[in-house]
């Protein structure tokens, strides 16, 4: 009796085993870009049909998406962080404007940022990524935050493999340990987009270049059936072979799609192959995450019975949801803040300005911020954290990669406009700026320029590290340039010429300065310029013309800049306003004096932003001289007169503008927009010379794009008291 008991027992038990064994499952995540986000919706339905899955591996997009599956989020949590994303920023070329120090902020209105190359060891160099990954990097480091201390893939919550590939030799990399945030980085390393990464010294690129599929990945972590998930690239047609952009981007998916189709020869009876009908939905479709997650749930439901067959019941699955629970984010106070990666810079001079320091509780969104000052110095290519723990303190460490082409930076500019009626302008400039000269920051800034404005300029910046109040960077600055124009004296009323000039100007300084954060930044010094307006033609008897005039000027110099423009060409939101005060000795009107001032807001509305602009100009000077200081005129600085038309020792304009911005992604430019400005100034020769109401008004309406090399322009303007015409225009107004 009690042995056909325990026989009874031991059939019972036997096939409550057999009723609970399952198939291990192993899941393929294709890389594919903004395409790979419907992978999250893949996830939803496995959840929804009580699917455990036991191991997964992924490339691209496919290893991030899968990377943060294995962390224990589920895909609740990684759709809600897809949708909170603002992709437009995570994948800009560097930090938000707003955030840069007021000397990159300056370098914007000089020469376009887009254009940038480097002198490095003695050869020109380009940036090798279309892209900054600082982003992405920031994203990764926060959702992999909980398991910072898990090294092998295997101790993960679902264990996981990410596949990349070794630039140098060609060969699939598979990681299964170390990083996870640099791992899933290191994946989707989209050549010619994003930098590739350097782990263990070899330099990893995109693993879809070699296994966009992998299956034989999944395979050797021990599953029994795998479910592959493939989203690749289809190739584009012929219309787009037109562009070594989109060649190149051809090349790249032909590549890919033979690795794709080697892996899905391997697809077994029991596997299930799920394809989501992604059609059109492009790699670059970032913005159109909702769209990709539903269809990824359609692609799901489409095999929905076969996935069925690997479900458990609802008690089996809640057991599989506890023993793979999602890691809390970790707790520490911090013993250190150090840095590491960097040869050419050091960022520890930076470290009092951060906002994680020793003594105070680690906080993710401290050290993203601190994180992004480090990148605003435009010094990185990468830019990352760590939270690391040693046997009795916690610390935060930076890691920081030097640009390759740094630390000499060069940028090409060029100004070109013409009025279709045979006046035109053209410039070339060349900016260079020599970082780091010193471990303080020591920087030497020159720039040429070549044209209808021959200009030389060069500034030696020098960061003081006082502290003096709330600062504790204060910088000495000693510059000096030299600028020549030929310029035409018109009548005001009629525009007709009456003489040609030629103006030079040279000017030296030295001043003692404090930065106001990323906010902007107050000048003080003293400065010395010489100023000489040259009559080279006479058309008429102008006594007062047929003369050279020179100025010497030595007196103090107090400047200030507050900037907080999100763009400097084209902006959509926030403000500028630049004063400049000089007083001090003059050559011919002995004591001098002299204010420029402007300002400029916007807003926006949707589509559609609003402008406001403000100047006034004033120096004290010979009431004689009929070539004045300042000039006004040409195409936003009064359309509808000619350039320098209006000349005076005072000044005052407004410009009124809106713009909006076209639903359209260029290649060449930012973005394109059409536009329109009315304006109202004047300029005088004196004071004294101001009347109520003597003031002239212009209008402009253009098409506009803000391109690598600058805004362009595309113009009609019109003024009342002076002439119609089409403008077109390369470079700042």
């Amino acid at each position: 009796m009690h042995r056909l008991v325990a026989l009874l027992l031991l059939l019972l038990s036997t096939a409550a085993i057999a009723q609970d064994a399952r198939p291990r499952v192993g899941l393929v995540l294709s890389g594919g870009g903004a395409r790979g986000l419907s992978h999250v919706g893949v996830l939803k339905v496995l959840e929804a049909e009580r699917i455990p899955v036991d191991a997964i591996a992924g490339t691209s997009m496919g290893a991030i998406v899968g990377g943060l599956y294995a962390t224990g989020m589920s895909a609740a949590d990684i759709e809600a962080a897809v949708r909170a994303i603002d992709w437009e920023n995570v994948f800009a070329r560097r930090v938000d404007r707003q955030h840069l120090s007021q000397r990159r902020k300056e370098e914007d209105f000089e020469i376009s940022p887009v254009i940038e190359f480097g002198l490095r060891d003695g050869e020109l160099r380009a940036p090798i990524g279309a892209a900054s990954s600082r982003g992405l990097e920031s994203l990764l480091r926060r959702y992999t935050l909980p398991v910072r201390q898990v090294r092998e893939f295997d101790r993960l919550p679902i264990p996981f493999r990410a596949v990349a590939t070794d630039l140098e030799t060609g060969a699939a990399v598979v990681l299964d340990r170390g990083d996870l945030a640099l791992a899933l980085r290191s994946s989707m390393s989209v050549p010619g987009v994003f930098a590739p990464t350097e782990v263990d010294g070899r330099v990893l690129g995109d693993g879809g270049l070699v296994n966009n599929v992998p299956i034989d990945v999944a395979r050797a972590m021990g599953v029994d059936v795998v479910i592959v998930v493939n989203i690749g690239t289809p190739l584009a047609g012929r219309e787009s072979l037109s562009s070594v952009v989109g060649i190149t981007a051809q090349m790249i998916n032909i590549l890919t799609e033979q690795n794709v189709q080697r892996s899905l020869a391997s697809v077994g009876a029991r596997d299930i192959l799920v394809t989501p009908p992604l059609g059109t939905l492009s790699s670059a479709d970032f913005a159109k995450a909702a769209e990709a997650i539903e269809i990824g749930e359609r692609g799901a439901l489409a095999v929905v019975e076969r996935l069925r067959a690997l479900a458990t019941s609802p008690e089996a699955y809640a057991r599989w949801r506890q023993e793979h629970p999602r890691q809390r984010r970790p707790e520490a106070r911090l013993d250190f803040v150090a840095f590491e990666g960097s040869t050419l810079t050091n960022p520890g001079r930076f470290a009092a300005q951060l906002e994680s320091q020793p003594g105070k509780a680690f906080n993710v969104e401290r050290a993203e911020r601190d994180a992004r000052s480090l990148a605003a110095s435009g010094d990185y290519l990468h830019v990352d954290y760590r939270l690391v723990s040693h046997r009795d303190s916690d610390g935060l460490v930076f890691s920081l990669e030097d640009k390759p082409w740094g630390p000499n930076y060069l940028r090409l500019g060029i100004d070109l406009s013409t009025d279709f009626n045979g006046r035109g302008v053209f410039n070339l400039k060349l900016s260079h700026n020599r970082h780091w000269l010193t471990d303080a920051g020591t920087e030497w800034r020159n720039r040429v320029q070549i044209g209808a404005v021959p200009l030389v300029y060069t500034e030696l910046y020098h960061p003081l590290r006082w502290t003096i109040g709330i600062s504790n960077d204060w910088f000495v600055a000693a510059y000096a340039g030299a600028e020549r124009k030929i310029g035409t004296l018109y009548d005001p009323e009629d525009g007709t010429e009456l003489a040609r000039y030629r103006r030079t100007a040279a000017l030296a300084g030295i001043d003692l300065g404090q930065p106001w954060g990323r906010f902007g930044e107050l000048r003080f010094g003293i400065a010395t310029q010489r100023l000489r307006a040259r009559p080279t033609l006479v058309a008429a008897p102008l006594d007062d013309v047929a003369r050279a005039v020179t100025e010497r000027q030595t007196g103090l110099r107090l400047g200030a800049v507050i900037d907080q423009l999100d763009f400097a060409n084209f902006p959509t939101r926030g403000f500028r306003a630049v004063a400049d005060m000089r007083l001090g000795e003059g050559s011919d009107e002995g004591r001098f004096r002299s204010l420029d001032a402007s300002a400029l807001a916007v807003t926006t509305f949707g589509a559609h932003s609003l402008s406001v602009f403000g100047l006034a100009r004033g120096a004290s000077a010979q009431q004689r001289d009929a070539i004045g200081r300042y000039e006004l005129g040409g195409f936003h600085q009064l359309s509808g007169y000619r350039d320098g038309q209006l000349l005076g020792n005072y000044v005052l304009f407004a410009r009124l503008g809106w713009y909006m911005r076209l639903p359209y992604a260029p290649v060449v430019a930012r973005a394109f927009f059409v536009g329109a400005t009315t304006e109202v100034g004047n300029a005088w020769a004196t004071r004294q010379a101001f009347k109520d109401g003597d003031l002239r008004t212009g209008l402009s309406l253009y098409f506009g794009a803000d391109t690598g090399f600058g805004p362009l322009y595309l113009a009609l303007t019109h003024a009342p008291r002076g002439s119609s015409g089409v403008m077109l225009f390369l470079g700042r107004p």
